[in-house]
């Protein structure tokens, strides 16, 4: 018994040696070591998993406290030089990795495809979804991913449905008619992903779902997402659950996660009715049959390729993304403008150039050229931020240099809209709804929009973008002409972004808006 004690011990000494050692060696001889930062985010993880896992979602906003305490150069007395090192909007996040709150950066972390950026593969596990490109790791393996959908989300692919949008966008404004007439009051944040969700599954599938026809606008897509992105953080520190709750069967999963288990079972009827038309042999060709599902099943591609994990994957990044990103920004974008008249009426005013009456009808590229409409599509894509949480990149051979410090290759760097679009020295007053900050800037010569980042740049910048920019110029431009909201019913609990959910949240959920039409505008 003895013997066995003194084992147990000896294991238990070796064990503190193990963490106290490799403390001491992150702390004082890691190649990060000299990044200011809590010595507790140096050592472990642990801090990031009680504040992301535990609180959830709120690692993000003590990043942005350790950028006001470590990350902004300071004047020191030069007694304290010695004392001090010095720091720049640099912080060092956890044992592996740099936040850097500096849009100048923002290039060198997310640069272009000359220069070889990878995924840090312990910070995508949050998606749950390996075989899709958000989840592919390798540069050459997600350019060859990315190639096989590129042809589909350019600008001539994208205007080639606007018919089909608008035909959705129209659908919309006359359930908003219904909802005037009732005086009831609407969801903004259903009523905006029914329309996405239509659209995004309707390029996927090549199949009419009719979301907004819901009494409800009840979108399995929409509800999926939801649950999802609560699960985010734990996925990324547990990629072994997501990955068991596959296995599970839909009913059972219903019982604790009916939202993911309605989206799974959603998408499981899409591909087994398209899979059996893919079958039928004597189905010829059609236009309807260019879908983004048929790329993704053509017979040309490796086998690895188009296996069914793939294409479930794939597709589910598709439709989460597609369907609530851009809802988000339309609805941030109707609470913005209808709570201010004088917003409202510059944006109908320049809009009755192009729409003179309530049916008249414009196209994308005719509306891209409103200046006043472009700004308020800009500071809609600001204030709504895309994707929140960071997303690290790692430079596999490339030594880069942040003023005083040398980040290793292999380092992995991050950085989130949420510091880019809200940094006071680009856009002032940053909570504010300022259409008129782009206006100033393109009199003066400056390209503020290189600091919208919802999208991201360089190689894995977002590939639905042009779909988005159709959407969104489309949606506020006949909704906004037509209609007049009270968004005053919508409380500042279901609009104040206090957590990270991949997509912003509240601390009941995603953000939401809601609304009464109190009037049709001639």
């Amino acid at each position: 018994m003895a013997l066995d004690i003194s084992h147990i011990w000896l294991a238990l000494v070796g064990i503190a040696s193990f963490y106290v050692l490799r403390s001491i060696y992150r702390l004082y001889f890691h190649p990060l070591s000299g990044i200011p930062g809590p010595k507790l985010t140096a050592i472990t993880h642990l801090y990031e998993f009680y504040y992301d896992v535990v609180c959830h979602g709120r690692f993000l906003f003590q990043i942005e406290k350790m950028h006001e305490q470590y990350g902004r150069y300071r004047e020191i007395r030069p007694a304290e030089a010695w004392l001090i090192p010095p720091s720049g909007p640099s912080v060092r996040i956890n044992p592996r990795e740099v936040h850097i709150s500096d849009p100048a950066f923002y290039d060198e972390i997310y640069a272009s495809s000359t220069r070889k950026r990878e995924r840090d593969p312990l910070a995508y596990g949050a998606f749950a979804l390996p075989y899709s490109m958000i989840g592919t790791i390798g540069h050459e393996h997600h350019r060859f991913r990315r190639n096989i959908l590129n042809d589909f989300f350019s600008k001539r692919s994208v205007l080639a449905i606007s018919p089909f949008i608008e035909e959705r966008v129209g659908k919309l404004m006359g359930r908003f008619e219904g909802f005037y007439r009732d005086q009831s009051v609407v969801n903004l944040s259903d009523a905006y992903a029914a329309l996405t969700s239509d659209v995004i599954t309707y390029y996927c599938y090549g199949k009419r779902w009719g979301f907004i026809e819901d009494k409800d606008f009840r979108s399995d897509v929409h509800g999926g997402n939801e649950e999802n992105t609560g699960l985010a953080h734990f996925n990324r520190f547990f990629p072994f659950v997501p990955e068991t709750m596959r296995k599970i069967p839909l009913h059972l999963m219903a019982l604790c996660l009916p939202g993911k288990a309605g989206m799974l079972q959603f998408q499981g009827s899409i591909l087994s009715t398209i899979s059996e038309n893919t079958h039928d042999a004597s189905k010829a060709p059609g236009k309807d049959d260019r879908t983004i599902f048929k790329r993704l099943t053509d017979p040309s591609l490796p086998v690895a390729e188009r296996s069914q994990r793939r294409i479930e994957d794939e597709v589910f990044t598709l439709l989460g993304a597609g369907t609530e990103t851009t809802a988000s920004t339309l609805m941030i974008m109707t609470y913005y403008v209808s709570r201010d008249k004088s917003i409202r009426d510059k944006l109908r005013s320049e809009l009755k150039q192009v729409l003179p009456t309530p049916t008249s009808t414009a196209t994308w590229p005719e509306l891209e050229k409103l200046p006043y409409l472009t700004a308020v599509v800009n500071e809609s894509l600001r204030l709504s931020y895309g994707l929140i949480m960071r997303l690290p990149r790692v430079a596999p051979t490339e030594t880069l240099k942040y003023k005083d410090y040398v980040l290793p290759p292999g380092t992995p760097m991050s950085t989130s809209t949420w510091f880019v679009h809200r940094d006071p020295s680009l856009f002032p007053e940053p909570d504010r709804f300022d259409p008129e900050r782009w206006i100033k800037a393109a009199e003066e010569g400056v390209n503020l929009t290189r600091y919208i980042v919802s999208f991201m740049r360089g190689s894995r910048a977002c590939i639905g973008m042009n779909l988005a920019y159709i959407e969104l110029y489309l949606t506020i431009a006949h909704v906004m002409r037509r209609f007049n909201f009270d968004v005053e019913s919508t409380g500042t609990e279901s609009i104040r972004i206090t957590r990270d959910r991949i997509v912003p949240g509240t601390e009941k959920g995603l953000v939401r808006v809601y609304a009464k039409v109190t009037d049709m505008v001639e």
